[in-house]
């Protein structure tokens, strides 16, 4: 029998092609140095090209971008600079000395401030939309794989939007307000939660001043309804007393002759527009009439219009003797007594032939001897 020798481990010496082994190896010679080089600069070579064109490719979305956004501010500059110029015929509306500041045909101010917010808005999305735009431009010639980042932008968004749906309605809202200039700084407004003045206009919360002194802050997608009383018109209201026997035609004289006079004195020669109307008969009282007395005047000076006029109405009325309630007694005071009267049961010694009216006379005084009564 003829037995194997055993074999050493250790002398199986080559290596196994499951795991070949890399060497990294310098050159020696000068035909090895010769080769590398001449690898080096054919792999240059190769692949130069395609490196100054991603470069050239790079640089112009970046200028094209820079330059188009450029073009957009100035376009969108032209735009509300155009929007903020007035008219040839409110400039010449203006010249009356501010009486139509207010009144929604001249407010230069105002459209100033509602085409910057406009024009900010406008600037803002230009920025966003062309930049980002290049940098997904940017990212696909550097040869990244754009499909994962939309995905996941797209998928973010739609998470955000559901997330932040009351920030996108109050940033549209904003947007929508400030275009259709429905108020503006300084304007005194009722949203229906708060009423004051308005102390700011943002793109999401609007600021206000309460009556109070309170500051208010309401978000725009919370707004319903706006009544804004600083545009147009005002109407100042007076309900004037008087008494009811007064003569009704010389009460409208005395009413039209003091507020033509407050209208000619300043300031309320530019605060009240137009003659103070004497409307008629408002209500009709038992010792009084009340006629309603309107007039227009600026915005937001109602209340300070309305209160002169009642304070020289008076002065008026005291001037000429008007009264403002009749002295009328109060019906059935003289009445009362009568019926009092009446209503007492008659009395039984109203008869004097009755018993008991002969039962009440006094008895006459009696003589010492009883026969009669005595002499006088």
């Amino acid at each position: 029998m003829v037995r194997s020798a055993p074999v050493s481990p250790i002398a199986d010496t080559t290596p196994s092609p499951a795991t070949p082994s890399l060497t990294f190896t310098l050159p020696t010679s000068a035909d090895e140095v010769s080769s590398s080089t001449k690898q080096a600069a054919s792999w240059l070579d190769a692949n130069w090209q395609g490196w100054v064109e991603g470069a050239l490719r790079i640089l112009f979305i970046v200028v094209l971008a820079l330059v188009l956004r450029a073009m957009v501010r100035k376009l969108i500059d032209k735009l509300i600079a155009r929007m903020g110029r007035p008219s040839e015929a409110e400039a010449e509306l203006s010249r009356l000395g501010g009486l139509l500041a207010n009144s929604g045909m001249v407010n230069t101010e105002r459209r100033q401030q509602r085409s910057e917010a406009i024009g900010s808005v406008l600037r803002s999305v230009a920025s966003f939309t062309i930049l980002g735009t290049a940098a997904l431009m940017v990212l696909s010639a550097l040869g990244v794989n754009l499909a994962p980042l939309l995905a996941s932008a797209g998928v973010a968004g739609v998470a955000i939007g559901f997330g932040a749906r009351n920030l996108v309605t109050d940033f549209l809202s904003g947007v929508f307000m400030i275009m259709e200039d429905q108020y503006g700084v300084g304007d005194e407004i009722d949203t229906g939660v708060a009423t004051g003045t308005v102390l700011e206009v943002g793109l999401r919360v609007t600021k206000l001043r309460g009556t109070g002194g309170e500051i208010w802050y309401i978000r725009n997608g919370e707004v319903k309804r706006i009544a804004n009383m600083s545009q147009g018109w005002a109407t100042a209201a007076v309900d004037v007393q008087v008494g009811y026997k007064e003569d009704l035609e010389r009460v409208e004289a005395l009413i039209t002759e003091a507020a033509e006079q407050l209208a000619k004195e300043t300031p309320f020669d530019e605060l009240i527009w137009g003659r103070v109307k004497v409307l008629g008969v408002e209500s009709v009282a038992a010792d009084s009439v009340v006629l309603r007395v309107e007039a227009r005047c600026s915005p937001g000076n109602a209340a300070l219009v309305s209160r002169t006029l009642r304070l020289r109405l008076k002065a008026a009325f005291d001037l000429a003797g008007v009264k403002l309630k009749e002295e009328v007694a109060p019906a059935g005071a003289a009445a009362a007594t009568p019926a009092v009267v009446e209503l007492l049961p008659p009395s039984v010694l109203g008869d004097p032939g009755s018993a008991r009216s002969l039962a009440a006379k006094p008895i006459p005084p009696q003589t010492a001897d009883g026969a009669g009564p005595a002499a006088g």
